[in-house]
């Protein structure tokens, strides 16, 4: 039986493929006039036919299967204006496009409809697809514009605010989620400082985050993706941005390098200021001592333009980070790497070939008063090709594979300050194929995909079948739903004597000597332990409304099955050798293993015209964990979120515009104190126990994460003033105050389990920025 359904889906596509190739195909890229950069999601049509596109991350598009003769394309984007050419389609021939696009808003608003064409052949579950016009509209902190922000305000996102830079998605934990700048994986995108990410805003073409029910493109992590696409330099001529406020200071050069042959540059680069100016600008925080948070951020690329639409580029950053909290000695971590891509359209065909080598490292120590350190370290370095070949209709076949290879070095301790250390190097190899197939009547839209993934330090083998699909039952009313397996090779382990975790550690999954040999599930039955990967199951329904051409409604549900973790052991109080051969597992190994469940659902509702853009969201959503002998909720369990979002533009020139920002989450719990006592070190047991000096404080604990922090909410306010030159055709400047946390909540951000000093998250704090772009 299997045997012959494989038949009949090869026999189904190899059907399709020689069909496709017996009618024109038009293809091509779609870019900017200004400086020759792609433009994503741009619209394509060829009038007096039913052929349509939308162009992707890079610009490129094809519609294949358009009927011979002479016509007229016509492409449109927000921010440019239309572009119109005349065509002609010849019998199993290739119609190249590369279409400019000159800068100018030509659209009479920006409403919610001028996307719907993606939005019904693609099943697009869980997802968000954003612009930087997109992460321009959050309310900035301190006048700079970070997708940081933009993140926070996503359905199933939790942070922990202002100071600490983590993010769980939808029950996933931050090691959980797979960030990447073209195509490269970066293991820390967020500084201390919560407001403030890696990456450079002005650079941002795209950026598509996923919450779950991700596409088998994507392996290696089991709850989420964020996938982020920098633009190339300016390739018509040389210009930049500077930009300065109390918060960091910043500069961007791009420029051709050589004209004829479409060769650019750009560089960018940031600085945090804040060490520098909160003493002077907020002496009202931390007694004076100011903000002593210190980062900087370093890139650098390189494009070359080919002909048609192929393109290669070479990147390099670094980024770096260190702080000193007031409860906690120093936190640091640098993170380094590059690589090169490349876009490869043949001649006469009808692929999409796009590659990939790159390398990234990332380290990070935490040094803590009375507490030994903690550090960890990751080098990772892949090789990957991606395939993409459009069939009639909307229809479309992507495949791909690639090889992975990682070293890690990781130290921590858990709560009896028993060590655990791990160094391992591990090689991953992986390969997925996906069929989105649309219905004639564009009514149904379905996208099975199957991932293959190899785990050498795992000694395991996996396949990963996934799905998405969606039926449009109107023009504007759309049900979809996605769903799939999941797993990965990388664990993180914290430390529960925090109450808000700062440290996240990087090792390879342990292996199976490191954990206990069985795993008792809820119901007592006890299974064995292969290895140490992680392995998640998704599930999401949901549905989008079109209320009208200004108004959109989107409603989610969603289940993720974890059904295997690894986490540190907080019970290990032996160490691991012959001579504890008869103790049970659970005192003496590092790790262990645990099952768990997230699920909830989001509302999101937005009204977009060329004045106004209103964005709410609200989040539902509880996460359990079971650890073997327990259920506990972990400390990102917030159960309401709720953001809510208004950008509002106004003025004769349209170059004054206000935006705000209020965020509401309920309390994430903690795993309260119950006491704390002075553990006497004992050598032999002749020693005087009674009057022997202790040498560490012990800790007595709550049921796990029993307690709850206080609720969270925050109102953030921006006003900005555009500044044109007449004289100066590319001078534009922008004035931005702002005003974080309006009204000076305090929000609980750390406790000192030692001293039971608290510390805040940040009070209210007005800013004024400059930017000036040339």
């Amino acid at each position: 039986m299997m045997r012959q359904i494989l038949s009949t889906v090869i026999l189904v596509i190899f059907t399709t493929f020689s069909y496709a190739q017996s009618s024109g195909t038009v293809r091509g890229k779609v870019k900017s006039a200004e400086d020759g950069n792609s433009i994503p999601f741009a619209k394509i049509l060829i009038l007096t036919t039913s052929g349509s596109a939308v162009s992707d991350a890079d610009g490129l598009f094809s519609i294949p299967k358009v009927e011979t003769g002479k016509f007229t394309i016509r492409i449109t984007s927000p921010q440019f204006e239309e572009y119109t050419a005349e065509i002609e389609i010849t019998k199993d021939n290739i119609t190249e496009v590369i279409a400019e696009l000159k800068a100018g808003k030509t659209l009479g608003q920006v409403d919610v409809d001028y996307q719907k064409e993606a939005r019904q052949i693609d099943p697009g579950t869980s997802v968000i697809k954003i612009t930087k016009e997109d992460i321009l509209r959050v309310p900035v902190t301190g006048g700079v514009a970070d997708i940081a922000g933009y993140f926070q305000t996503v359905p199933g996102v939790v942070s922990t605010g202002d100071q600490g830079g983590q993010v769980y998605v939808r029950g996933g934990t931050p090691i959980q989620n797979k960030i990447l700048l073209d195509g490269m994986t970066i293991y820390n995108p967020f500084h201390s400082i919560g407001f403030f990410s890696v990456f450079e805003t002005e650079l941002i073409r795209s950026a598509d985050i996923y919450t779950g029910g991700f596409n088998a493109e994507y392996g290696g992590r089991i709850s989420s993706v964020m996938d982020i696409t920098y633009r190339d330099g300016n390739v018509k001529r040389t210009g930049g941005k500077i930009g300065l406020s109390p918060f960091v200071s910043s500069l961007i050069l791009e420029g051709p390098i050589s004209k004829a042959n479409n060769i650019s540059y750009i560089v960018s680069g940031k600085t945090s200021l804040l060490e520098q100016t909160s003493k002077t600008l907020y002496p009202y925080i931390n007694d004076g001592d100011g903000l002593p948070f210190n980062f900087y951020d370093l890139y650098g690329k390189i494009s070359i333009q080919g002909e048609g639409a192929n393109k290669f580029s070479l990147f390099g950053f670094s980024f770096n980070d260190q702080v000193n909290y007031q409860a906690v000695s120093n936190l640091q971590w640098n993170s380094f790497g590059g690589g090169g891509n490349f876009i490869f359209v043949p001649q006469n065909s009808e692929l999409f070939v796009k590659g990939r080598l790159n390398f990234s490292s990332y380290d990070i120590v935490l040094e803590e008063e009375n507490l030994p350190d903690r550090s960890s370290g990751i080098f990772g370095t892949e090789l990957a090709f991606d395939f993409t070949y459009y069939l009639a209709g909307k229809s479309r076949i992507d495949y791909g594979f690639g090889f992975n290879y990682f070293i890690t070095e990781f130290e921590t301790f858990n709560e009896v300050n028993k060590a655990i250390r791990q160094d391992e190097n591990t090689i991953e190899a992986g390969a997925y194929v996906s069929y989105r197939w649309v219905s004639d009547s564009r009514r149904l839209i379905l996208e099975p995909n199957v991932r293959f993934q190899g785990y050498s330090s795992a000694g395991q083998a996996t396949i990963e079948p996934r799905a998405s699909a969606k039926y449009n039952i109107t023009e504007n009313f759309r049900v979809k739903a996605a769903g799939g397996r999941y797993t990965q090779n990388f664990t993180s382990t914290t430390s529960d004597k925090d109450v808000v975790n700062l440290f996240y550690g990087f090792l390879t999954a342990p292996a199976a000597t490191k954990l206990p040999d069985k795993f008792t599930k809820p119901d007592g039955t006890e299974v064995d332990i292969e290895n140490g990967l992680q392995k998640a199951w998704h599930a999401i329904v949901g549905t989008e409304y079109d209320i009208s051409k200004k108004v959109t409604l989107q409603i989610e549900g969603y289940y993720k099955w974890f059904d295997q973790m690894t986490n540190i052991n907080s019970n290990k109080i032996y160490e691991d050798n012959s001579d504890n051969s008869k103790i049970d597992d659970v005192y003496k190994k590092d790790f262990i293993v645990e099952s768990g469940q997230a699920y909830g659902g989001d509302i999101v509702i937005a009204y977009n015209t060329k004045k106004l853009y209103l964005w709410g969201v609200y989040s539902i959503g509880k996460v359990v964990r079971w650890n073997g002998f327990e259920y506990y909720a972990p400390v990102f369990d917030r159960r309401h979120n709720i953001n809510l979002i208004g950008t509002y533009t106004f003025g004769k020139k349209m170059d004054w515009e206000f935006t705000a920002r209020w965020n509401l989450g309920s309390g994430l719990p903690f795993k309260q104190t119950n006491g704390v006592y002075e553990s006497p070190e004992i050598t032999n047991i002749s020693e005087d126990y009674i009057d022997n000096n202790a040498n560490e404080l012990t800790f007595l604990y709550e049921t796990q994460n029993d307690g709850r922090l206080p609720t969270y909410h925050r109102f953030d306010v921006n006003l900005k003033k555009s500044f044109t030159s007449k004289k100066f055709k590319y001078l534009k400047w922008d004035l931005v105050a702002g005003v974080t946390n309006a009204y000076s909540r305090q929000n609980i951000f750390y406790v000192n389990r030692v001293t039971n000093e608290k510390v805040y998250q940040l009070p209210i704090m007005p800013s004024l920025a400059l930017s000036v772009k040339f």
